[in-house]
């Protein structure tokens, strides 16, 4: 019985997906035009290559954005609830804020930070 809802289930999903790109194919436009196919860019032409290689620290500051960007996920939770993990959480919370101190002394010590 389960194993039948489920494939109940998968079977409509497939059609449903089937169903859409039918749909878009047979109402969508019939001709391509070059400026359909071109990037946009704020309405300005394109300039240069699409093949540009960004520099590695604009992947570093956006890793680490995402890195103090989800300690905050994790705080607010903890702050939340502080009075009812007592010492404990405390402890822990403090732990995980050392690691993330560490971590940011470390790349400003191998001047992640610095963008020039």
């Amino acid at each position: 019985m389960e194993w039948t809802v489920v494939a109940l289930y998968a079977g409509i999903a497939v059609a449903i997906a089937g169903g859409m790109l039918s749909l878009s194919h047979i109402l969508g436009p019939r001709k391509r035009r070059p400026e359909k196919d071109q990037t946009y860019e704020c309405g300005v032409d394109p300039v240069g290559t699409t093949k540009e290689r960004f520099s590695v620290h604009f992947y570093l500051v956006a890793i680490l954005f995402i890195l103090f960007d989800i300690e905050t996920v994790f705080l607010i939770p903890w702050a939340v609830l502080y009075k009812k993990l007592g010492v404990p959480g405390l402890m822990e919370v403090g732990v995980f804020l050392a690691v993330l101190g560490f971590g940011l002394v470390s790349g400003g010590k191998r001047k992640g930070l610095e963008w020039e």
